[in-house]
């Protein structure tokens, strides 16, 4: 049985404000449903998008984060054009951070 989770919309905004202590900032590219959405972050660092984070259900029930590198803005547009068709409640921010690779990897 998997854990009980923050909401969509407390989870995001404490992403947010997480990315601006760090030194970076923050935007939400689509509002999902504030309480039963999920997750899709994009991680930057200096203005380029570096990777895509999606919060997933595991086979074990559980939620955890799959990490996609991102290619280029094409790739990056397509990733986020289809989550956001398959799943209408999805929240998509982006998070412009000091180290990418140091954010990913305290969050996962």
């Amino acid at each position: 049985m998997s854990e009980p989770r923050l909401a969509a919309g407390i989870e995001a905004a404490a992403l947010l404000a997480q990315a601006r202590h760090l030194g970076g900032f923050g935007t939400v590219l689509r509002r999902g449903d504030g309480e039963r959405g999920s997750l899709m972050i994009v991680v930057a660092e200096r203005g380029e998008s570096r990777f895509l984070l999606q919060r997933l259900l595991q086979r074990s029930g559980d939620y955890g984060w799959e990490l996609q590198l991102i290619a280029d803005s094409d790739s990056l547009r397509a990733s986020l054009a289809k989550a956001s068709d398959r799943d209408p409640d999805l929240w998509m921010i982006e998070l412009d951070v000091p180290s990418a690779e140091r954010f990913i990897a305290d969050m996962t």
